[in-house]
């Protein structure tokens, strides 16, 4: 078969074609570079964007790290304050309650002498008048036998013995009258002493009495400022980790300071220790179990003592006979009393308001030794007590009954 030849309009067309073709082959390969360009252009800002997000995010936590560890800082620091001034209350509070404690004791003295002397004076009073009886009925017995008997006994030259029954008669008489004289001048004398004497002890009673009110105003101020610091204290709140944290560094200033004592108190040879004395001693103050030993603290720790209610200037005594190894402030504790009982035992008792021995001094059992408190940071009186033995907190109430 034959092909038909082509036309000059067949050619025409297809050159045209072939132009058009060629043509947009070039439009297509001269916007292909552009777009390519402006798409890596577009994801290149894409990334820029994310980048520069990501680093204004990073920026921002940065700072509010930073923020947050100044103010940390700041908390820190003004915790660290108040802790100083709590420190400060609770010596001020302390001072105070002691000085209180013996005012009571020399008021308690002076009114038992008043008490004595008001007894006394009744006693005197009453001997005086027997005395002035007697005295007035030996007079009488004198005047009615008449002192002349004797003149005329004598002139009358009686029979020698019955004039010496007289005399001895009249000699006994004059002796019981003068001694009767003497005893009622003695009556008389001490009678006045008393009087004199009570008078003075009233006087020093109303002084006690006065010194004690102002005191106690002086204990009312001192609360009131360590309430001040406690509210202002709790107003930095803590998380728990920070409590825990608290607590964790009290404990170790605690137990490093009781080992400290530890190598002091090994130096003492002549204590007993408590060994022997399981389910024997008494409790140092009477009062219900708050916190019992081993029970959850805070997080993992555990209470290595017991906590005690009691109320406010109640006696904490001894548990056992010993020596003072430590009488003073301990952070997280309050005032605190540490006393070695030999063969590595030792009893502490903390939150005190007032400590009544000091370094050194020694104790007997059931001698009291400081006064129930709620220093240290307490917002309810009471009492820490423990017992250690070679450094290991153990239950006390293996010990107590």
């Amino acid at each position: 078969m034959r092909k038909k030849p082509r036309t000059a309009t067949g050619f025409a067309a297809s050159g045209a074609l072939s132009i058009a073709l060629a043509g947009a082959l070039v439009t297509a390969l001269a916007i292909a570079p552009s777009a390519a360009l402006a798409m890596q252009n577009q994801a290149q800002s894409k990334e820029q964007n994310t980048q520069g997000g990501s680093k204004k995010q990073l920026s921002s936590v940065q700072r509010e790290i930073a923020e947050q560890k100044s103010a940390i800082v700041q908390v820190s620091k003004k915790r660290r304050k108040l802790n100083a001034q709590l420190k400060k209350d609770d010596f001020a509070i302390a001072k105070v309650a002691k000085a209180i404690n013996t005012t009571g004791k020399s008021l308690t003295a002076t009114q038992k002498k008043l008490t004595s002397l008001a007894k006394e004076k009744r006693q005197l009073t009453k001997d005086k008048q027997q005395q002035e009886k007697a005295l007035a009925h030996q007079l009488r017995t004198a005047y009615t036998t008449g002192q002349h008997d004797y003149l005329k006994m004598l002139l009358n030259q009686e029979e020698s013995s019955q004039v010496q029954r007289s005399l001895t008669y009249y000699q006994y008489l004059n002796k019981a009258r003068i001694e009767e004289i003497e005893s009622f001048q003695a009556t008389i004398a001490r009678l006045s002493e008393v009087e004199v004497e009570q008078q003075a002890k009233a006087a020093q009673l109303a002084n006690l009495q006065k010194t004690q009110q102002t005191q106690r105003k002086a204990l009312e101020q001192s609360k009131q400022q360590r309430k001040a610091t406690l509210t202002a204290l709790r107003k930095e709140l803590l998380s728990n980790k920070q409590k825990l944290a608290k607590l964790e560094q009290e404990e170790a200033n605690l137990v490093a300071e009781l080992e400290r004592l530890a190598r002091q108190s090994a130096l003492a040879k002549n204590l007993p220790g408590l060994g022997k004395l399981k389910r024997k001693l008494r409790w140092p103050v009477s009062g219900r179990v708050k916190h019992s030993f081993g029970t959850r603290k805070q997080g993992y720790l555990r209470w290595k003592g017991v906590m005690l209610s009691a109320g406010v200037g109640k006696q904490v005594t001894s548990i056992y006979s010993g020596k003072v190894l430590f009488a003073d402030w301990l952070k997280g504790y309050g005032l605190v009393t540490v006393i070695d009982h030999g063969k590595g035992y030792m009893s502490l008792y903390g939150h005190n308001q007032a400590l009544l021995k000091n370094v050194g001094d020694t104790v007997e059992p059931g001698e009291p030794i400081a006064l129930v408190g709620q220093s240290g940071g307490q917002s309810e009186p009471g009492l820490y007590f423990e017992i250690r033995h070679r450094g290991k907190a153990v239950n006390p109430k293996i010990w107590c009954k």
